[in-house]
């Protein structure tokens, strides 16, 4: 009997017919950019903004229903994600705020949802990457709303209060919490980052590091900063923390729960168009009077609209009057959610809505 392995290919023959198809896909890629830069021209005479959520769902829809395999389709998400952050470039820079510093999870969450190919602006403060999206000195801001495991984030809704921003997007980040050190673990004396990683990280600490000393940062950005140029210091921050101070990942997703999942929106000057699986975020302040809030949600009831988030907020003018957000399934142009938002409107003192934007199914 002849050898099976006699019949394979030799590394050399592959190797060839890989480059070959290489060649092709970069031949494809350049021929793909080339359309897009007739796309962005056609954007800039109509003044149709360069970012479009509803396009962006409906390409990654379809790359997965392409997909035969044995590529998972993650993967080809991810290709596919950098290639429309490339086409921004050629279409016109974007420019992203997000709360900074350099290295902080918002940071990482900014790159993995607009790619490596537009500037990113970081900024001191949730409210000021809203005022910076009003005042049109970025194109787009990522900001947390909230976190699997610590709830909402409440700098973010009380920004809306006070903003014209509005939500085009959603983001859902699995956070992964790494120790980040320039010294082998050996050395490691101190272990700096935010408390509220601490609890997070609380298993790991007692099992690993129970005689290392922990000391609390203001940010996991900073914790990475003062670890880089501290002697026998490491960080619990994010792996491009580690990137941007030249230190290695001693051990990797470290957090208690693996699951942790911080939900971020995109926020811009204009809300998203219909991609058929769509989400609406309203604001309100209800009448002074009882069952008011109880009349506003049969509103969506019996309008068959589901509400899949509610959350509160002191209005900071008049004491115990509270606003009220909330999650609708559907866009804010579907028939039945217009019938809904008017017949809300009586309910109210004040109804804003915040935007529509594509539902985020996948976890990136």
């Amino acid at each position: 009997m002849s050898d099976p392995k006699s019949k394979l290919p030799s590394l050399d023959e592959l190797r060839v017919q890989i480059d070959a198809v290489d060649e092709q896909i970069v031949r494809l890629l350049n021929e793909r950019a080339k359309v897009v830069v007739q796309v962005g021209k056609v954007k800039q005479t109509s003044g149709t903004p360069i970012y479009a959520p509803d396009r962006e769902k409906m390409v990654l829809d379809r790359i997965r229903k392409l997909n035969p395999g044995p590529l998972p389709s993650r993967c080809l998400e991810a290709v596919y994600r950098e290639l429309m952050s490339g086409s921004f470039a050629l279409e016109r820079p974007l420019r992203i705020g997000y709360l900074g510093p350099a290295g902080t999870f918002s940071h990482a969450a900014s790159i993995r949802k607009f790619g490596a190919s537009v500037e990113y602006v970081p900024l001191t403060d949730i409210a000021s990457v809203f005022a910076e999206v009003a005042r049109g000195h970025i194109d787009h801001g990522l900001v947390p709303v909230e976190n699997s495991i610590g709830g909402s984030i409440v700098d973010t809704l009380d920004a809306f209060l006070q903003s014209s921003a509005r939500i085009c997007a959603e983001v859902l980040i699995n956070v992964h919490h790494n120790l980040l050190a320039k010294e082998p673990w050996e050395k490691v004396k101190r272990i700096y980052s935010k408390p509220e990683v601490f609890a997070q990280c609380r298993n790991w600490l007692q099992a690993i590091a129970k005689d290392r000393d922990v000391q609390p940062a203001a940010s996991t950005s900073r914790a990475a900063e003062l670890a880089a140029i501290e002697p026998g210091a490491a960080a619990i921050a994010s792996a491009i923390a580690g990137q941007i101070h030249g230190m290695t990942v001693l051990f990797e997703n470290i957090e208690d729960n693996p699951e942790n999942v911080t939900r971020f929106f995109v926020i811009g000057r204009e809300t998203a168009k219909r991609s058929g699986e769509d989400k609406t975020a309203i604001m309100f302040t209800t009448a002074h009077k009882p069952g008011a809030l109880a009349e506003v949600l049969d509103v969506f009831r019996d309008n068959g609209i589901n509400l899949t988030d509610i959350e509160k907020r002191p209005s900071k003018k008049v004491n115990w009057e509270y606003y009220f957000f909330i999650d609708a399934v559907g866009h804010q142009d579907d028939p039945a959610m217009q019938k809904a938002v008017a017949a809300t409107r009586e309910h109210c003192l004040q109804l804003t809505v915040l935007g529509s934007y594509p539902k985020a199914f996948e976890v990136l």
